[in-house]
Protein backbone atom coordinates (compact mmCIF):
# COMPACT_ATOMS: atom_id res chain seq x y z
CA UNK A 1 0.00 0.00 0.00
CA UNK A 2 1.18 3.54 -1.23
CA UNK A 3 2.61 5.64 2.32
CA UNK A 4 -0.21 8.23 1.90
CA UNK A 5 -3.16 5.72 1.88
CA UNK A 6 -1.01 4.34 5.22
CA UNK A 7 -1.35 7.86 6.66
CA UNK A 8 -5.10 8.26 6.25
CA UNK A 9 -6.13 5.14 7.22
CA UNK A 10 -3.43 5.06 10.18
CA UNK A 11 -4.37 8.50 11.31
CA UNK A 12 -8.38 7.71 10.92
CA UNK A 13 -8.27 4.88 12.54
CA UNK A 14 -6.14 5.90 15.49
CA UNK A 15 -6.42 9.71 15.89
CA UNK A 16 -8.92 10.40 18.52
CA UNK A 17 -8.70 13.20 18.81
CA UNK A 18 -7.69 14.15 15.64
CA UNK A 19 -4.81 16.72 16.59
CA UNK A 20 -1.61 17.04 19.18
CA UNK A 21 0.39 14.18 20.43
CA UNK A 22 -2.08 11.81 19.21
CA UNK A 23 -2.38 12.81 15.92
CA UNK A 24 1.17 12.69 15.59
CA UNK A 25 1.82 9.41 17.21
CA UNK A 26 -0.87 7.93 14.67
CA UNK A 27 1.48 9.66 11.85
CA UNK A 28 4.60 8.50 12.88
CA UNK A 29 3.35 4.86 13.64
CA UNK A 30 1.79 4.78 9.91
CA UNK A 31 5.26 6.32 8.43
CA UNK A 32 7.80 4.25 10.07
CA UNK A 33 7.96 1.08 8.43
CA UNK A 34 8.42 2.84 5.09
CA UNK A 35 10.84 4.90 6.40
CA UNK A 36 14.33 3.11 5.86
CA UNK A 37 12.91 2.58 1.87
CA UNK A 38 12.63 6.50 1.57
CA UNK A 39 15.78 7.41 3.52
CA UNK A 40 18.41 4.81 1.22
CA UNK A 41 16.37 4.97 -1.90
CA UNK A 42 16.49 8.85 -1.74
CA UNK A 43 20.10 8.72 -0.66
CA UNK A 44 20.82 6.28 -3.22
CA UNK A 45 19.35 7.99 -6.31
CA UNK A 46 19.76 11.79 -5.18
CA UNK A 47 22.73 11.83 -3.51
CA UNK A 48 25.38 8.70 -4.87
CA UNK A 49 23.35 9.07 -8.47
CA UNK A 50 22.76 5.44 -8.76
CA UNK A 51 20.57 5.05 -11.32
CA UNK A 52 17.06 3.80 -10.76
CA UNK A 53 16.72 0.43 -11.87
CA UNK A 54 20.08 -0.73 -9.92
CA UNK A 55 18.23 1.11 -6.60
CA UNK A 56 14.83 -0.77 -7.03
CA UNK A 57 16.00 -4.14 -8.76
CA UNK A 58 18.87 -4.72 -6.98
CA UNK A 59 19.44 -3.18 -4.21
CA UNK A 60 16.40 -2.99 -2.95
CA UNK A 61 16.43 -7.05 -3.19
CA UNK A 62 19.71 -6.78 -1.31
CA UNK A 63 20.55 -8.36 2.05
CA UNK A 64 21.79 -4.77 3.27
CA UNK A 65 18.31 -3.70 2.25
CA UNK A 66 16.15 -6.67 3.39
CA UNK A 67 17.28 -6.60 6.64
CA UNK A 68 16.74 -2.92 7.36
CA UNK A 69 13.02 -3.67 5.99
CA UNK A 70 12.94 -6.57 8.52
CA UNK A 71 13.87 -4.55 11.08
CA UNK A 72 10.90 -1.90 10.51
CA UNK A 73 8.44 -4.02 9.48
CA UNK A 74 8.37 -7.03 11.97
CA UNK A 75 5.41 -7.86 13.74
CA UNK A 76 7.57 -8.75 16.54
CA UNK A 77 9.10 -5.55 17.08
CA UNK A 78 6.14 -3.41 16.89
CA UNK A 79 3.79 -6.43 18.93
CA UNK A 80 6.19 -5.86 21.68
CA UNK A 81 6.33 -1.90 21.33
CA UNK A 82 2.21 -2.36 21.11
CA UNK A 83 2.16 -4.67 24.45
CA UNK A 84 4.56 -2.27 26.05
CA UNK A 85 2.43 0.77 25.41
CA UNK A 86 -1.14 -1.12 26.62
CA UNK A 87 1.18 -2.35 29.57
CA UNK A 88 2.28 0.71 30.71
CA UNK A 89 -0.85 3.09 29.36
CA UNK A 90 1.25 5.39 27.70
CA UNK A 91 -1.12 6.35 24.78
CA UNK A 92 0.90 8.19 22.77
CA UNK A 93 3.20 4.72 22.41
CA UNK A 94 0.13 2.71 22.30
CA UNK A 95 -1.56 5.12 19.11
CA UNK A 96 1.77 5.11 17.35
CA UNK A 97 2.78 0.84 18.02
CA UNK A 98 -1.44 0.47 16.59
CA UNK A 99 -0.96 2.65 13.61
CA UNK A 100 2.76 0.68 12.77
CA UNK A 101 0.92 -2.48 13.16
CA UNK A 102 -1.95 -1.70 11.09
CA UNK A 103 0.68 -0.78 8.25
CA UNK A 104 2.05 -3.95 8.63
CA UNK A 105 -1.22 -5.82 8.92
CA UNK A 106 -2.61 -3.87 5.27
CA UNK A 107 1.66 -4.53 3.32
CA UNK A 108 1.06 -8.16 4.71
CA UNK A 109 -1.76 -8.55 2.59
CA UNK A 110 -0.63 -6.46 -0.57
CA UNK A 111 2.53 -7.30 -1.34
CA UNK A 112 3.13 -9.98 -4.34
CA UNK A 113 6.85 -10.60 -4.75
CA UNK A 114 8.20 -7.55 -2.94
CA UNK A 115 7.03 -8.36 0.65
CA UNK A 116 9.48 -8.78 3.70
CA UNK A 117 10.41 -10.69 6.08
CA UNK A 118 7.60 -9.75 8.84
CA UNK A 119 8.43 -12.03 11.93
CA UNK A 120 12.03 -10.62 12.48
CA UNK A 121 13.84 -11.85 14.48
CA UNK A 122 12.08 -15.42 14.71
CA UNK A 123 12.40 -16.16 11.24
CA UNK A 124 13.13 -14.80 7.27
CA UNK A 125 10.21 -15.85 6.04
CA UNK A 126 8.14 -14.20 3.64
CA UNK A 127 4.96 -14.11 2.69
CA UNK A 128 4.02 -13.60 -0.85
CA UNK A 129 0.42 -12.60 -0.98
CA UNK A 130 -1.42 -13.35 -4.42
CA UNK A 131 -2.72 -9.80 -4.51
CA UNK A 132 -0.82 -6.74 -4.78
CA UNK A 133 -1.33 -2.50 -4.27
CA UNK A 134 0.63 -1.83 -7.47
CA UNK A 135 1.19 -4.86 -9.80
CA UNK A 136 -1.71 -5.60 -12.37
CA UNK A 137 -0.72 -8.53 -13.24
CA UNK A 138 -1.79 -9.22 -9.17
CA UNK A 139 -5.12 -7.66 -9.07
CA UNK A 140 -3.71 -4.03 -8.68
CA UNK A 141 -6.90 -2.88 -11.33
CA UNK A 142 -9.18 -3.80 -8.37
CA UNK A 143 -7.24 -3.04 -5.07
CA UNK A 144 -6.11 0.87 -6.44
CA UNK A 145 -9.80 1.68 -6.82
CA UNK A 146 -10.47 -0.24 -3.34
CA UNK A 147 -7.76 1.57 -1.82
CA UNK A 148 -8.52 4.71 -3.12
CA UNK A 149 -12.67 4.38 -1.61
CA UNK A 150 -10.93 3.65 1.73
CA UNK A 151 -8.60 6.78 1.67
CA UNK A 152 -11.97 9.08 0.25
CA UNK A 153 -13.69 7.58 3.52
CA UNK A 154 -10.84 7.72 6.03
CA UNK A 155 -10.25 12.00 5.04
CA UNK A 156 -14.13 12.47 5.43
CA UNK A 157 -13.93 11.04 8.80
CA UNK A 158 -10.91 13.00 9.72
CA UNK A 159 -12.87 15.76 8.32
CA UNK A 160 -15.38 15.24 10.53
CA UNK A 161 -13.06 14.88 13.77
CA UNK A 162 -12.96 18.64 13.96
CA UNK A 163 -9.59 19.61 12.49
CA UNK A 164 -7.95 22.60 11.92
CA UNK A 165 -7.88 24.19 8.51
CA UNK A 166 -4.49 23.10 8.21
CA UNK A 167 -4.92 19.81 9.17
CA UNK A 168 -7.57 19.25 6.73
CA UNK A 169 -5.73 20.72 3.78
CA UNK A 170 -2.59 18.43 5.02
CA UNK A 171 -4.63 15.57 4.59
CA UNK A 172 -6.62 16.56 1.38
CA UNK A 173 -2.73 16.87 -0.04
CA UNK A 174 -2.38 12.78 1.38
CA UNK A 175 -5.41 12.25 -0.93
CA UNK A 176 -4.27 13.86 -3.70
CA UNK A 177 -0.89 11.87 -3.77
CA UNK A 178 -2.80 8.89 -2.71
CA UNK A 179 -4.75 9.43 -6.03
CA UNK A 180 -1.95 10.56 -8.08
CA UNK A 181 0.54 7.20 -7.26
CA UNK A 182 -2.25 4.83 -7.48
CA UNK A 183 -2.51 6.52 -11.35
CA UNK A 184 1.13 6.23 -11.58
CA UNK A 185 1.78 2.56 -10.34
CA UNK A 186 -1.52 1.25 -12.64
CA UNK A 187 -0.54 3.65 -15.44
CA UNK A 188 3.23 1.95 -15.26
CA UNK A 189 2.75 -1.38 -13.99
Amino acid sequence: MNTPAHLLIGAAAFARPAHGRILWAALLGSLLPDLSLYVMAGTSLFVLGIPERVVFNQLYFSQGWQTVFAIDNSFVLWGVALCVGIWRGWTVLTVGASAGFLHLSMDFLLHAGDGRPQFWPLIDWVFHSPVSYWDSSHHALWVAPLSMAVCVACYVVLWRRGMSVSAKMSFAALLAAEFWVARQWLLFF
